[in-house]
């Protein structure tokens, strides 16, 4: 038992360090989602042509996950609508398993349909696998997009500065408005 909750301090005090870490101003949080924006774009021109579609575009620029053992995962974004900033939100989630260490990547939501974009702002804790399934972007032959993963009303791209990272999900995150 003592194990465990050992495991459980050290995972809040990385996981607590590292949101304070990830706690921008308003002006800050802003430049921070332009910077993760061009970031995607340099990674996928699909990418792009995907957010040109889409009815709202969720941006997390600094998502840190840590944890011993058991983990956490902090981040604070900005939800887009053709192009302005319409709103702030966090993303949390926890997970328990082998872990060790801190990790930085940006996470970005487009809500392809008014429907789905109008169903997450009008939920008070938005649950991905739950309110919404969001499918997960990988890049296949010529940096181009699955053409079924292109379709889904919900589209995911996870990723850091060395490009899009796989086999990484949003199920179990939880994702609330916040006051900047």
């Amino acid at each position: 038992m003592t194990r465990i909750l050992q495991s459980l301090l050290a995972a809040a005090l990385l996981v607590s360090a590292s949101a304070g870490a990830v706690n921008p101003s308003k002006e800050e949080l802003d430049a921070e989602v332009r910077e993760a924006i061009a970031e995607l774009y340099k990674h996928s021109s699909a990418a792009k042509e995907l957010a040109g579609r889409a009815a709202g575009m969720l941006v997390f620029p600094k998502v840190i996950k840590g944890g011993v053992g058991i983990g956490g995962e902090y981040g604070e974004g900005a939800l887009l609508i053709r192009g302005s900033t319409a709103a702030y939100y966090n993303i949390v989630s926890g997970s328990i398993g082998f872990q060790l260490g801190l990790q930085r990547k940006s996470q970005v939501i487009l809500f392809m349909t008014q429907r789905e974009l109008d169903k997450f702002r009008n939920s008070e804790g938005w649950k991905a696998g739950v309110d919404g399934s969001v499918a997960i972007a990988t890049l296949g032959a010529g940096g181009q997009i699955d053409t079924d993963t292109a379709k889904k009303p919900i589209i995911g791209f996870i990723y850091s500065n060395k490009g899009l990272m796989y086999n990484l999900t949003f199920e179990g995150s939880k994702i609330t408005r916040i006051t900047k």
